[in-house]
C-alpha cells in the first residue's frame, strides 16, 4: 500500500514538471533584428520583436514589434532538430540583401518551427538560381509569463 502511494506521489510529481516545462516552451521570446526581413507575405523593419505561437498547439506565430507599429501572423510546421537547442534563436535566409523568416528555435527543445516558404521567397531563390547567399542566426531571450 505504502509503495502504491509512493508510486502516485511519484507520477503526481512528475506531471507537474512535464507540465511546468510545456507552460515554459509557450513563453514568448524577445529578439533584436539588426536588419528588415520578410515574414510570411510582410516585409518588417529592423528592430525589438515578440515571437510566440497564437496559443499552445497553433502552427500560426504571431510575431510583434515590441513599440506595437507592426505584426504579423504566419503559418508554420513542426520542425525537428537533432539535439536540443541550448539556445533560443531565429534562423533567416538570406538572398543577397533580403532576409527571409526561415525558423524559430527555444532553448531546451529539439523541436521548433519552419516558416512555410512565402511566394516572394520563392521566386527570389528561382531567380538567384536556388543560391541561398547565406543564412543568419539571430539569438533570442524567453520573457517571463505575465
Amino acid at each position: 500500500m505504502k509503495m502504491r502511494a509512493f508510486v502516485t506521489a511519484s507520477l503526481f510529481v512528475l506531471s507537474l514538471v512535464v507540465a511546468a516545462q510545456v507552460v515554459k516552451a509557450d513563453d514568448p521570446m524577445l529578439v533584436n533584428i539588426p536588419f528588415a526581413f520578410v515574414a510570411g507575405n510582410v516585409t518588417l523593419p529592423a528592430g525589438e520583436y515578440r515571437v510566440q505561437k497564437l496559443d499552445g498547439g497553433s502552427a500560426v506565430l504571431l510575431i510583434s514589434c515590441a513599440d506595437s507599429s507592426v505584426s504579423t501572423m504566419v503559418l508554420s510546421n513542426t520542425a525537428e532538430a537533432r539535439e536540443i537547442q541550448t539556445q533560443s534563436k531565429l534562423v533567416f535566409k538570406r538572398y543577397e540583401s533580403r532576409y527571409f523568416l526561415a525558423q524559430v528555435w527555444k532553448a531546451g527543445s529539439s523541436r521548433g518551427r519552419q516558416l512555410l516558404k512565402s511566394h516572394a521567397e520563392k521566386e527570389i531563390a528561382q531567380s538567384a538560381l536556388l543560391e541561398t547567399t547565406g543564412e543568419v542566426t539571430v539569438i533570442a531571450r524567453l520573457t517571463p509569463a505575465h
